[in-house]
């Protein structure tokens, strides 16, 4: 998960820019808004709630603007209503690309996502097409810089709490957990003093597409293209760039 993982940090640089457009805070509504309506408004007992409202609040999110979203959704005040959407496509050589949109209007998303495939040379596939190709799993980014605890430090630490895999790069960690254990290992790295630059749950490819060129360049503005899009919440793919590809973009 490499390219994925390297872009995803990407990502989190670009969203601390959204941030300052408000961009973000439209999203991560959305996330609340949705996450209370399908599993309840405590967030003790809703994993996704949980995780939707620690995103908003490392986002600066203000604690009013989380509170009127958890209003609306449960019914308290009126807003608009949103459904889960996942599309699921092909990038440049094949890759596979998982699409999760959040939107009240169907029609609008459909058209949307369908022309972003096709303007950035991808292709909108059926539904399934390449849902199975990705795994959902607990990942945890940790900052090299950020962390007093060396590479082996924090793997032991990582493992021995039941964390499945551990990938370093030149700029970060990487941490992957099943969903079940995702919690248990968040908490046991953060007892010992190690924060995260991502903690998330998310579709990881249990394969990667090496991508290079003008395919690579096509991908990322592929990627980027998606999650642009206002009705887009999270985009998954199954490439691997090399990093000093993705450091230029």
């Amino acid at each position: 998960m490499a390219g994925h993982s390297k872009w995803k940090n990407i990502q989190h640089r670009k969203n601390r820019q959204d941030v300052a457009r408000g961009k973000i805070f439209t999203k991560l509504s959305r996330e609340i808004y949705v996450a209370a309506r399908q599993g309840g408004g405590d967030p003790d007992t809703n994993q996704r709630l949980r995780l939707a409202i620690q995103k908003a609040k490392s986002a600066n999110m203000p604690n009013d603007n989380i509170e009127r979203t958890l209003k609306k959704a449960l019914g308290e005040t009126e807003g608009d209503h949103y459904e889960e959407i996942t599309y699921e496509g092909y990038g440049p050589a094949g890759v596979a690309v998982l699409v999760e949109v959040l939107t009240d209007n169907r029609n609008r998303a459909a058209a949307d996502i369908r022309h972003i495939f096709s303007k950035q040379g991808g292709n909108l596939g059926e539904a399934g097409c390449v849902a199975w190709m990705f795994e959902r799993k607990g990942v945890l980014t940790v900052d090299r810089e950020k962390t007093d605890l060396d590479e082996d430090s924090v793997m032991m630490s990582a493992l021995d709490a039941g964390a499945e895999d551990f990938e370093s790069s030149s700029d970060s960690f990487d941490i992957t957990t099943s969903v079940e254990d995702f919690e248990t290992v968040k908490e046991a790295l953060e007892n010992e003093g190690v924060s995260f630059t991502a903690a998330d749950i998310t579709m990881v490819p249990q394969n990667t597409v090496p991508l290079a060129g003008e395919d690579a360049k096509r991908m990322l503005k592929l990627m980027e293209a998606l999650e642009d899009n206002d009705d887009v919440q999270n985009v998954y793919a199954n490439f691997d760039i090399d990093d000093s590809q993705l450091e230029n973009y």
